[in-house]
C-alpha cells in the first residue's frame, strides 16, 4: 500500500477512524483482528535439539561407533578416550551456535514500551503492544516511534531513521501528499516507522501498520532466514563425507581380507577400528577451534571483535566487501570543505587570507550566529551535524558567537526550508537568513541567480550538501518577525558546501582490497550523488564501465538483468533492506563471498546472510550488531582490510595443520595396511594411534596457527571458493610423505623383529618423531626452514620439545608402560629412531626446493 500517496482525509476513511482517535470498543475489535503490536520469533530449536545436532557429522558418528564396539570387545581405555573427544567437539560446537541466535530478541527489545494515544477524544498513555491500525499518535522529541505511521500533524518534527535507512541526517516530516509511486523508505517523508526516534519537533500520526506488518517486522521476518555456510564450514562437510566414505571402504576391505584369511574375528574388528581411529583426525575440530579462538583474540587487537568463530578463517576468502559510507568510509563528521563568496570558490584553507573582506567575515558571521549548535563547557560543540560544522570553522577564524546575542529568530520550517536570526551589528539590527540557496536567490534583490545556481550544481556535483546565506540590515528590531515581511529583500551572502570527508587511512585501504583481488563496493542510504563522489575520490570507482545505481533503477531489473550486471556495480544508493538482501544474494550466485558491513537495523538480514556480517561497535544498533559475525570496535573501513589480511594468514595456517594432521593419519594408514601384506604383525595398538592423534600431533598444529603471514599474503587473489583443502599439491604432499613415513616405520619394523629389539616402541616413537620433522617443515609453502629462522615461531618449537619429552616418558617411565604398551629403549636404539624419523624432514625440504624453482621460473617466464 502506497500510504505516502494518500491525503489524511483518505487514511482516516481507509482505516475507518476519525479525528478524535479509535472508540475503545473498536481498538479491542481491531486488536483481536490485526493481534498485538510486536515483533513474532520463528520457532526455534530447543537447547536439546542444538546439542544433539553437533552428532551429526558422519565422521562423529563413526568415531562413535567405534567406541561403541571397543567397549563392547572390553577395551575401555580407548572407548573413554574417544568419548571425551567427541563431547569436547560437540560442547564446543553448541555453545557457538548457542550464542549466535539473538537478533530477534534484540529487534523485541526496541519495541516501545509505552506510547501516547488519541481515543475517543481523550490523550492516554498505552502500552505500545496495544496499538492498532487507525490509532491516532502524539509524537515529540525523545520520542521513540511505536508502530509505522502516516503523519496527519508536523511541527518542525524531525525523525532520525539511520537506523532503518542508512540516512544520515534526521529527516524534516511533513504531512502533506507525496505523488511519487514506489518510494524509498528514506524518501517518504510523510511516514513514521517504529523502531525509529523523534529528534526535535512535534507531530501526529494514524498508525497504518503494527507487529510484523511493519517495515521493521518486514526485517524481523528475512532474519529468520538460514545462514550461509562459512568456506572452511564447506570445505570441512566435503573433506568429512569423502574421507567417512574411504575409511569405512578400508575397514570393511581389511575385515573381510583378514577374515578369509582365517584371522581370529576378534583381532580383526579391534585391527578395523584401529584403522577407523587412525584415519580420522580425531584432534582437527578442536584444533581449529582452538585456532580460530586464538585468532580472534589477536584480532581484538586490530579493533576487530569476533562473535562468531568461523568467521576469521572467511576473512580470507572474501572477495567482495560491500561497505556503508557514513562512519566507515567517511569521518561520520560533517565539514564544510569549500565556500563561495564574492564571486569566488575558496577551499577551507585558504579562508583566513580572506577574511579582511567585509563578504567573507560576513558569510563567517552568519555560519556562527545563523545556528542552534552550542559550545559546552569541555569545548565540544553539540547539535545538529551541519550546524556543528558551520560553528567549528567560524570558531577556527575566531567568530564568538556570544559577542552578537540572538535578539528574535524565525524558526526553521520545513515548508520553508529556511531560518532567520536577529542580532545587533555596527549599531544596527542585521538579520541572518540560512537555507536552501534556490529559494534563498528568489529573495535576494541582487544576486545573478543564473551564475549562482551553476556554482550550486558544481559545489553539488562534488557530492557536498549546499547551504546558502543571505543578510539584512534593519533600523529597528521587528516586534513580532514575520516570514512574508522579514525574509525578503536579502542580500546574498554565499554558499557552503559541506560534506562528510573520506577518513584519510581509506585511500590506501581501498588500494590494498583490489591488490588483494578484493572489490569493495558502497552501499548507502545517501543520495546517489554524494555517494558517486565519495566512491570516485576514494577509489571505488575507478573507470567509465564501473556502474552507480539507485534503489528504484535496481527494482525495474529483473533478477537475470541484475545479475548480468551485478559484477559492473560499484556504487549502490537509496537502497531497501530486501535490495540489500537481493545484492548479497546476487553476489553469492555469482560464486563471490561476501563481507558486508551495516550499523542499522535495516542491514541486518544482509549482514546475516552475507559470508561474513561486519557490524559496527560505535554507531551500529544491537540488532545488527547480533546478527553479524563481526564487530568493528573503531567503525573503520581499513580495520576491515587488516582482519582480511588476518583472516588470510590463519588459513593458510589452518591449510597447514589440515596437510600436518592428515599427513600424519596418512602415514598411519599406510603403515597398517601395507604391515601385514608384506608379512608384519600389526605396527600399532588404538592406544598408540590415538596417542599420536591427539597429544602429539594436537599442540604443534595448534602452535602452527602462529606462524607469520607469507610476504605475498595481500599481493594474490583470495583463494577460489570452490578450492579443496586437497588442491595446490597438499593432497598429493599427504599421500607421498605418509607413505614415505611408512616406508621407513615398517623398515624399522622389519629391522627390528630380525635384531630381536623392542619394535612397538620403535615404530611407536618414529612415527611420533617423524611428525616433528614434518611439522618444521611445512612451516612455509616455499621458504626453507633455514631461512625462516627455527626461533621465528617459539610456540611450536616449545611444542615440538614438550612432544619429544612426552615421547621420551612414555618410553622410560615403567609406570606408563603398562597403559601404553611399550618398553624402554637402549641408547642405540634411540639413535636409530632419531637418525630415521629426520628423513622425512629432509625429503619435505627438497619438495620445497623443486617448488621454489619452479614457481621462480613460472614468475619469469610470465614476466617475459
Amino acid at each position: 500500500m502506497n500510504w505516502h500517496r494518500l491525503s489524511v482525509t483518505e487514511t482516516f476513511q481507509l482505516l475507518d477512524t476519525r479525528q478524535q482517535g479509535l472508540r475503545m470498543t473498536d481498538a479491542e475489535e481491531k486488536l483481536l483482528q490485526y493481534g498485538p503490536n510486536e515483533l513474532q520469533e520463528a520457532k526455534k530449536k530447543s537447547v536439546a535439539g542444538m546439542l544433539l545436532s553437533q552428532f551429526r557429522d558422519v565422521m562423529i558418528l563413526i568415531l562413535l561407533a567405534a567406541a561403541i564396539i571397543s567397549g563392547f570387545i572390553g577395551d575401555l581405555t580407548d572407548t573413554l578416550v574417544i568419548l571425551v573427544i567427541v563431547l569436547l567437539n560437540a560442547v564446543l560446537g553448541f555453545l557457538q551456535e548457542y550464542r549466535a541466535e539473538k537478533a530477534i530478541q534484540a529487534l523485541k527489545q526496541m519495541a516501545v514500551t509505552q506510547a501516547r494515544v488519541l481515543r475517543d477524544g481523550n490523550i492516554t498513555w498505552l502500552p505500545a503492544t496495544v496499538l492498532v491500525p487507525g490509532d491516532l499518535v502524539l509524537l515529540e522529541a525523545g520520542n521513540a516511534v511505536p508502530a509505522d505511521l502516516r503523519i496527519t500533524e508536523s511541527v518542525n518534527l524531525k525523525i532520525e531513521e539511520a537506523a532503518l535507512t542508512g540516512e544520515s541526517h534526521p529527516v524534516d516530516k511533513i504531512s502533506r501528499v507525496l505523488d511519487t509511486d514506489d518510494l524509498p523508505v528514506g524518501d517518504r517523508k510523510n511516514m513514521a516507522y517504529k523502531g525509529t526516534f523523534v529528534t526535535y519537533g512535534r507531530g501526529t500520526g494514524i498508525v497504518i501498520a503494527t507487529g510484523m506488518q511493519t517495515e521493521l517486522g518486514r526485517i524481523a521476518k528475512m532474519l529468520q532466514q538460514d545462514e550461509m555456510l562459512t568456506p572452511l564450514q564447506q570445505r570441512m562437510a566435503s573433506f568429512g563425507k569423502k574421507l567417512s566414505v574411504l575409511v569405512l571402504f578400508l575397514c570393511v576391505v581389511f575385515f573381510i581380507a583378514g577374515w578369509l584369511r582365517g584371522e581370529e574375528v576378534v583381532k580383526m574388528i579391534l585391527t578395523s577400528i584401529s584403522l577407523a581411529v587412525a584415519a580420522i583426525p580425531e584432534a582437527l575440530p578442536a584444533v581449529i577451534t582452538i585456532s580460530l579462538a586464538l585468532a580472534a583474540k589477536r584480532l581484538v587487537r586490530l579493533n576487530s571483535l569476533i562473535r562468531k568463530l568461523p568467521a576469521v578463517e572467511t576473512l580470507g576468502s572474501v572477495t567482495y566487501i560491500c561497505t556503508d559510507k557514513t562512519g566507515t568510509l567517511t569521518k561520520n563528521k560533517m565539514y564544510v570543505e569549500e565556500l563561495f563568496a564574492n564571486g569566488h570558490l575558496y577551499a577551507r584553507k585558504d579562508l583566513s587570507s580572506v577574511m579582511p573582506q567585509k563578504e567573507v567575515h560576513l558569510l563567517m558571521l552568519a555560519f556562527a550566529l545563523n545556528n542552534d549548535a552550542v559550545e559546552g563547557s569541555d569545548h565540544i560543540i553539540k547539535g545538529d551535524s551541519t550546524e556543528v560544522a558551520l560553528l567549528e570553522l567560524a570558531r577556527e577564524q575566531d567568530i564568538k558567537p556570544g559577542d552578537w546575542p540572538r535578539l528574535a529568530e524565525i524558526a526553521f520550517d520545513s515548508e520553508r526550508k529556511m531560518m532567520t536570526t536577529f542580532h545587533a551589528h555596527d549599531n544596527r539590527i542585521i538579520s541572518f537568513t540560512k537555507g536552501a540557496p534556490d529559494i534563498l536567490l528568489q529573495l535576494s534583490t541582487d544576486a545573478d541567480a543564473p551564475a549562482l545556481l551553476k556554482q550550486v550544481d558544481k559545489l553539488a556535483a562534488k557530492g557536498h550538501r549546499v547551504l546558502g546565506f543571505a543578510y539584512r540590515y534593519w533600523d529597528t528590531l521587528p516586534e513580532s518577525p514575520d516570514s512574508a515581511l522579514h525574509e525578503s529583500g536579502l542580500h546574498f551572502l554565499g554558499l557552503a558546501g559541506i560534506i562528510d570527508p573520506p577518513r584519510d587511512e581509506v585511500y590506501d585501504a581501498v588500494a590494498q582490497c583490489k591488490t588483494a583481488g578484493i572489490i569493495p563496493v558502497l552501499i548507502t542510504g545517501d543520495h546517489p550523488l554524494t555517494a558517486k563522489t565519495i566512491a570516485q575520490r576514494i577509489g571505488i570507482i575507478s573507470s567509465d564501465q564501473d556502474i552507480t545505481m539507485t534503489g528504484k533503477q535496481l527494482a525495474a531489473l529483473d533478477n537475470e538483468s541484475f545479475l548480468s550486471k551485478v559484477e559492473k556495480i560499484k556504487v549502490y544508493a537509496r537502497v531497501s533492506p530486501e535490495q540489500k538482501l537481493q545484492i548479497v544474494k546476487a553476489l553469492q550466485q555469482k560464486g563471490h563471498y561476501v563481507a558486508m558491513t551495516g550499523d542499522g537495523v535495516n542491514d541486518a538480514p544482509s549482514l546475516k546472510r552475507a559470508n561474513i556480517g561486519i557490524a559496527m561497535g560505535i554507531t551500529g544498533t544491537d540488532v545488527s550488531k547480533e546478527a553479524a559475525h563481526m564487530i568493528l570496535l573503531d567503525d573503520n573501513f581499513s580495520t576491515i582490510v587488516k582482519a582480511v589480511r588476518e583472516g588470510r594468514r590463519i588459513y593458510d595456517n589452518i591449510l597447514k595443520f589440515i596437510k600436518y594432521l592428515m599427513t600424519t593419519n596418512s602415514g598411519e594408514l599406510w603403515t597398517l595396511l601395507l604391515g601385514p601384506v608384506i608379512g608384519l604383525p600389526v605396527a600399532l595398538l588404538p592406544i598408540h594411534i590415538l596417542w599420536i592423534n591427539l597429544v602429539s600431533d594436537g599442540l604443534p598444529a595448534i602452535s602452527l596457527s602462529f606462524e607469520k603471514a607469507e610476504k605475498d599474503i595481500m599481493n594474490r587473489p583470495p583463494r577460489p571458493p570452490q578450492e579443496s583443502v586437497f588442491a595446490n599439491g597438499r593432497g598429493i604432499h599427504m599421500i607421498w610423505v605418509g607413505l614415505l613415513m611408512a616406508g621407513i616405520t615398517l623398515s624399522a619394523q622389519a629391522w627390528a623383529i630380525r635384531n630381536g629389539l623392542h619394535w612397538q616402541t620403535i615404530v611407536f616413537n618414529i612415527l611420533c618423531l617423524s611428525q616433528m620433522g614434518h611439522v618444521l617443515a611445512i612451516r612455509s609453502e616455499y621458504r626453507s626452514l633455514f631461512r625462516i629462522g627455527l626461533f621465528t615461531n617459539k610456540p611450536l618449537l616449545g611444542a615440538v620439545l614438550i612432544a619429544f619429552l612426552l615421547q621420551f616418558l612414555l618410553t622410560y617411565v615403567p609406570v606408563l608402560h603398562s597403559v601404553f604398551k611399550t618398553q624402554s629403549l637402549t641408547l642405540n636404539e634411540f639413535i636409530g629412531v632419531s637418525i630415521a624419523s629426520s628423513l622425512v624432514f629432509f625429503a619435505v625440504e627438497i619438495e620445497k626446493t623443486i617448488s621454489r624453482k619452479r614457481r621462480n621460473r613460472n614468475f619469469h617466464s610470465s614476466k617475459a
